[in-house]
């Protein structure tokens, strides 16, 4: 008779993710996570082929829960598309600052075992490259999405880290350049 399955691969996955938001990708080892399912380490390989790849999953499973905040934040704002840009960095940073650990992750270098597979990237980039199509046409959509997630990413990477010394409110600075950064996007249009 087989063993019984003591833990799935969304379970072992679910307990990475949980170490990461809590702890950083340090905190990813698989002793951690056989102790968060409840199963001896050497039982994960049944399930996962190594650290690297377990990140590879933490991190599709963020990316595709990005791709999913960023789209319900398309569909909140859907008449302006300049609006609707400025929507999906207001989401980008809310998502950023609620997991700060895995919003580092995915604006990390990772191993090649970990990262994310092209389709989740993809999804994750649809939201933006839309509302970019919309306001500079195709031709030049994915340079403008290029140019606000570099913006956004950067902007929220050097806050997270607390970078900013000068004073002043990092939500207010955030808020005028997603206005600045749509607005000068929007402008070439025309």
């Amino acid at each position: 008779m087989p063993t019984p399955e003591r833990t799935t691969t969304d379970e072992v996955v679910a307990a990475a993710r949980g170490l990461v938001e809590g702890g950083g990708p340090d905190a990813l080892t698989m002793q951690a996570v056989a102790a968060q399912v409840g199963v001896r380490a050497p039982s994960l390989y049944k399930r996962v082929r190594s650290r690297e790849h377990l990140l590879g999953l933490v991190v599709e499973r963020e990316t595709r829960e990005l791709a999913r905040v960023l789209d319900d934040a398309a569909h909140s704002e859907p008449a302006d598309p300049a609006r609707r840009l400025v929507a999906l960095a207001t989401a980008l940073r809310a998502h950023a600052h609620a997991h700060p650990r895995l919003f580092g992750l995915l604006v990390s270098p990772l191993p090649t075992a970990a990262a994310p597979p092209r389709d989740a990237l993809e999804a994750a980039s649809d939201a933006v490259l839309r509302t970019c199509a919309e306001l500079v046409g195709p031709e030049h959509a994915l340079d403008a999405a290029r140019t606000v997630t570099a913006w956004a990413y950067g902007f929220l990477t050097m806050e997270l880290s607390g970078a900013f010394q000068l004073g002043g409110d990092p939500g207010d600075a955030f808020d005028f350049g997603a206005q600045a950064v749509a607005r000068s996007i929007a402008t070439l249009a025309g």
